[in-house]
């Protein structure tokens, strides 16, 4: 898999009881620039960190360096690790943004959060906590009670100088600055985009996320693994049941158990059912930014319709907590099926209607076409999963390179555009919602009888009945509320093809009912530190349309 790399930097190199590569630090840029370019894994899925400090197992440092790395083909995971000290001065390692665009927001994000420094960063400041925060909050001895308020705005203008220099605008005098954001309805989101203008062109751009940042990966240190399904609710809310689905299915693979059929096949409905929402959501939103709002209702009233279906299915129309780990909380409900159908049937006109007005539009094709392109190269370099880089032509999909709960049995196209431009964004969402239809009808057809949850009384809550009526059912439902599903020593990360793309997380077990570190690779985080480079050149009308293609969502950037 990555001979080049076994074979220049045979010795250098061991792996772990979990598949890891453990490096010195001295060799990370060196080996990673040899993976990138030798053994063809051009794509930087994640960053991340861990502090060993509380860990139950020893280790040969507090802090260790994590990175994983994707082939050309998208098929083939590789995770590097660097235990790189414990003494602050030695909290350091050498950058790799000039190898990878995504880089950048991520060694930010590990700065931001643990303090590790990576040398010869460009701008390695906070990024999600804001620029008075005292301390690394992922760090073990981090207070947690501790509360630090922001008394003072950022004006961005040192970033914003060093972006201009660059362009060769040694003076400002003849530039106007505007905020887009955080406070305005076409951010979508708390988004600040800060933009330097000459006429209506904008020449610089710099984003400044966190203001919705709840400390999920900080909340998931402190609560079992089932009750950490709520707060995924909460990351991408426009599809609530693939979050679930994500997390569920990384802790299932840690435990090396496989859910019964009929959940696979529900968790697929259920999730397909939010990939159209999302895309609904996403492409009103987009429709409506352009002045089109007849089109905005024709896409947002389906979507009330299908919560309405996912309401009576799992008591919730927007967070709905419906997946458990080992299955799904409950089965579909007597009627469930006509309820889908009448629900895809309003999809498929609002998407229709919505065609009928723009497909052969000029002013929409004018507004979108050749508009905040992104090519394929770009486009892989800086992360970009999911719709936005099959707008690039790359045809990524996990359900496809990397397939799980029989979507290799499924029949549906990956559905790709050319350019990589605002319309390209958008058309790939519209097929994709038909392709997320017909996988649906397949499922609905195929959906076998049978358990929705593991007959595993380590990983599953007993029958109400067995609760009520016996000593061991009411213990087994006591000790797994209380302790939680055991997850054995692992180091593992899992991805689903999210409503966005990739969605990731690398989970670290201690062998207890906690996870002992919980890091998300949310779509939206590379997207979004994309932004300012797209929009730099284009027009200052077209900055809204071209952030509401990337579908950034708040609650799963900041997270």
């Amino acid at each position: 898999m990555c001979s080049c790399f076994e074979k220049e930097f045979k010795g250098l190199y061991e792996k772990d009881e979990n598949g890891i590569y453990l490096i010195e630090k001295t060799h990370i840029k060196s080996m990673i620039k040899c993976l990138n370019e030798r053994d063809g894994f051009h794509f930087l899925a994640d960053i991340t960190a861990i502090d060993y400090l509380e860990f139950t197992k020893p280790t040969p440092t507090r802090f260790a360096v994590i990175y994983i790395l994707r082939d050309k083909e998208f098929k083939n995971v590789i995770t590097l690790k660097s235990f790189i000290g414990k003494d602050e001065e030695n909290l350091h390692v050498e950058s790799i943004c000039d190898i990878f665009f995504s880089a950048n927001w991520a060694e930010r994000e590990v700065w931001d959060q643990y303090g590790i420094k990576f040398l010869n960063h460009p701008n390695l400041k906070r990024v999600l906590n804001h620029k008075e925060f005292k301390g690394h909050p992922l760090r073990r001895d981090y207070p947690i009670k501790q509360r630090q308020a922001c008394t003072q705005t950022d004006d961005l203008m040192d970033e914003m100088t060093s972006v201009l220099s660059k362009k060769g605008y040694n003076s400002h005098d003849d530039l106007m600055f505007l905020n887009l954001g955080p406070a305005h309805p076409a951010s979508h989101g708390t988004i600040r985009n800060f933009v330097a203008l000459d006429g209506e062109t904008i020449v610089g751009a710099v984003s400044e996320i966190g203001y919705l940042h709840r400390g999920f990966e900080k909340s998931c240190e402190n609560h079992t693994y089932n009750q950490i399904i709520p707060y995924t609710d909460r990351l991408n809310y426009c599809s609530a049941i693939l979050n679930n689905t994500a997390f569920a299915h990384t802790v299932e693979c840690m435990l090396n158990i496989t859910i019964p059929e009929r959940a696979q096949f529900i968790r697929v409905i259920t999730g397909e059912l939010y990939r159209i929402i999302d895309h609904l959501v996403c492409l009103a939103a987009n429709l409506v930014d352009m002045g089109a709002l007849t089109n905005y209702w024709y896409l947002y009233n389906p979507r009330e319709v299908a919560y309405d279906l996912l309401s009576k299915l799992t008591g919730a129309r927007l967070t709905n907590t419906y997946v458990r780990i080992g299955g799904v909380a409950h089965d579909l409900y007597d009627g469930f099926e006509e309820d889908l159908k009448s629900c895809i049937k309003a999809i498929e006109k609002g998407m229709g209607d919505t065609l009928s007005l723009i497909e052969h539009n000029k002013i929409f094709h004018d507004r979108t076409q050749n508009v905040g392109v992104v090519s394929a190269k770009k486009a892989i370099n800086s992360g970009f999963t999911g719709p936005n880089l099959r707008a690039s032509g790359v045809a990524y999909d996990l359900r496809k390179t990397d397939p799980y709960y029989f979507y290799n049995s499924l029949d549906f196209d990956i559905a790709i555009g050319s350019v990589g431009d605002v319309y390209d964004r958008m058309m790939v969402r519209f097929e994709e919602i038909r392709q997320s239809i017909s996988i649906i009808n397949q499922s609905m057809k195929m959906l076998p009888k049978g358990d929705i949850i593991v007959n595993d009384k380590a990983v599953a809550l007993p029958k109400k009945q067995n609760v009520y009526n016996n000593i061991e059912g009411l213990m087994n439902q006591f000790k797994l509320i209380v302790d939680g599903v055991r997850v054995p020593h692992k180091e593992y990360y899992g991805a689903i093809e999210a409503g966005n793309g990739e969605l990731g997380f690398f989970i670290i077990s201690d062998g207890s009912g906690t996870p002992y570190k919980v890091k998300v690779r949310p779509p939206c985080f590379p997207a979004m530190s994309t932004l300012p480079s797209i929009l730099e050149g284009g027009m200052i009308a077209d900055s809204v349309v071209t952030l509401a293609s990337l579908n950034i969502v708040a609650g799963e950037l900041d997270r």
